[in-house]
């Protein structure tokens, strides 16, 4: 049995590990809003459980064992999110705190119920993928807005930022999952985007949110 704190240390490293292969001290100490000496004392913690690969100023990695802790709480996460949004009906702003607790829940029977029962949802209210029951992820081909030209057209499918504040600002410009939108032009002074949705309201929204608002095409 692991503890909550080590579960996030466990997930911290999981997410930062996507983009930075091997993770810093530093990097983990941020994430988590922590002294980088607490996060050392940790690590030593999970290397001596041989969750990760540990060697001072060289950075961290998790082991297979590690990994699969991580998933099953991602897995957890996404799932709990998904229920708090479809079937209590909270906002896409609304859940993640809430998902923060409940993912440390350890019934595995429960969690596996709570799939089934929601009929095994392959994304999140944000458009993460929901791991399976064996920590296999779903394949996304989801692509920012920022990288796309002018004429490219799909529907609102993720966010890169799950930040209260974005997910707000998005559903204000009701731009949420789900919705049709095209890209009519680019503006060259500060690559902001003009979009236009399914019924020809236009939305101009920054570099910044084209960076973070993903779709399907």
């Amino acid at each position: 049995m692991n503890t909550l704190a080590e579960e996030n240390y466990l997930k911290s490293i999981y997410h930062l590990s996507i983009d930075a292969g091997n993770v810093s001290t530093n990097q983990i100490a941020a994430s988590l809003n922590t002294k980088a000496s607490s996060v050392t004392d940790m690590l030593k913690k999970l290397a001596d459980k041989a969750l990760i690969n540990y060697t001072r100023y060289q950075g961290v990695s998790l082991t297979p064992a590690g990994e699969k802790i991580a998933v099953n709480i991602i897995r957890k996460h996404r799932l709990w999110e998904y229920f708090l949004v479809e079937k209590l009906k909270f906002k896409w702003d609304q859940v993640h705190d809430m998902a923060e607790e409940m993912e440390h829940i350890s019934s595995a029977e429960l969690i596996d119920r709570l799939d089934e029962f929601m009929d095994y949802p392959q994304h999140d209210p944000h458009g993460e993928p929901i791991p399976d029951c064996n920590g296999r992820f779903n394949a996304s081909e989801l692509k920012a807005i920022s990288t796309l030209s002018v004429n490219n057209c799909g529907t609102v499918a993720g966010v890169r930022d799950h930040s209260s504040s974005f997910l707000q600002y998005l559903e204000k410009q009701q731009l949420t999952l789900g919705k049709k939108i095209s890209i009519t032009e680019i503006v060259e002074f500060d690559h902001s985007v003009i979009l236009q949705t399914e019924n020809k309201k236009e939305i101009h929204i920054s570099r910044e949110v084209a960076n973070n608002l993903l779709i399907a095409l």
